[in-house]
């Protein structure tokens, strides 16, 4: 196994931690947590916010995973800066829309 295939699995499991994170977050009877060491925000409906945030999760994943298809290229270290950079600009907005589902459902 090359270095390129073993990075790209590597970068698959992260990516599968984070729809485990997603699939958690469906299931959630409990509010979920986004922020890490912080209270969550008081919401009128706990079931469609974590729902909103788990599909947030899932998408995230899916895209995180994509990015890393590259380092499957040979000769790929533009194609990996490509990915870090995607991943950079993916976590943005990543907080952007989560920042909108907090915003539309906390409690008015």
């Amino acid at each position: 196994m090359d270095g390129s295939t073993l990075g790209f699995l590597i970068w698959l499991a992260c990516g599968l931690l984070l729809f485990g994170i997603g699939i958690r977050c469906l299931f959630a009877k409990k509010q979920v947590g986004f922020w890490a060491n912080a209270e969550t925000p008081p919401v009128e409906n706990v079931r469609a916010y974590n729902r909103a945030v788990g599909v947030l999760w899932l998408v995230y994943a899916a895209v995180f995973c994509a990015l890393g298809l590259p380092m499957l290229l040979p000769q790929s270290s533009a194609a990996v800066l490509l990915s870090v950079i995607g991943v950079v600009l993916e976590t943005i907005a990543l907080i952007a829309v989560y920042l909108r589902i907090e915003e539309n459902y906390r409690k008015k």
